[in-house]
């Protein structure tokens, strides 16, 4: 079942259209204010390791582990952050990006936030289970962001 789950977010990676305007604005606010914890390193669109490769909005890792080589590129990364983060856009069903949520997080990411942005959701994905948080301040594994600053932008 995991395997079919895998293939099916893979294709489904493949086929995704363009992120929209919205989208890509709360990608840039949330890298911003996650930016402001000097621990943590922020990568957009990194693929991870994990079947035919599946691609966060946002990868958050402890900045420590994280280190770039430019004599070797690495076009699928094994490493999994600590946290990944998707927005959903127009073109987007929400059932899919939950689904591949639960990948990630089955997959040894900690925590996944799905955000999305017409109800101001942010659906919390852990190996616990999931959560549903409306505007306000979330944290997962010490990481914080405050969706009021983000939303309100």
């Amino acid at each position: 079942m995991l395997a079919e789950l895998e293939e099916v977010s893979s294709e489904k990676e493949e086929e995704r259209e363009m992120p929209s305007l919205n989208h890509s604005i709360i990608c840039s606010d949330l890298i911003e204010q996650l930016n402001e914890n000097k621990q943590l390193k922020c990568l957009p669109e990194l693929t991870l390791n994990i079947g035919n490769g599946i691609t966060p909005d946002i990868s958050v890792y402890e900045r420590e582990k994280i280190k770039a080589n430019f004599w070797k590129d690495i076009t699928c990364y094994s490493e999994m952050p600590v946290l990944a983060i998707e927005v959903i856009s127009a073109s987007h069903n929400i059932q899919d990006l939950l689904e591949k949520s639960g990948i990630l997080v089955q997959h040894g990411v900690k925590a996944v936030w799905t955000i999305e942005p017409y109800s101001r959701s942010i659906f919390v994905t852990t190996k616990e289970g999931g959560k549903i948080f409306y505007n306000q301040e979330v944290e997962s594994e010490g990481i914080k962001v405050d969706f009021n600053k983000i939303f309100s932008s």
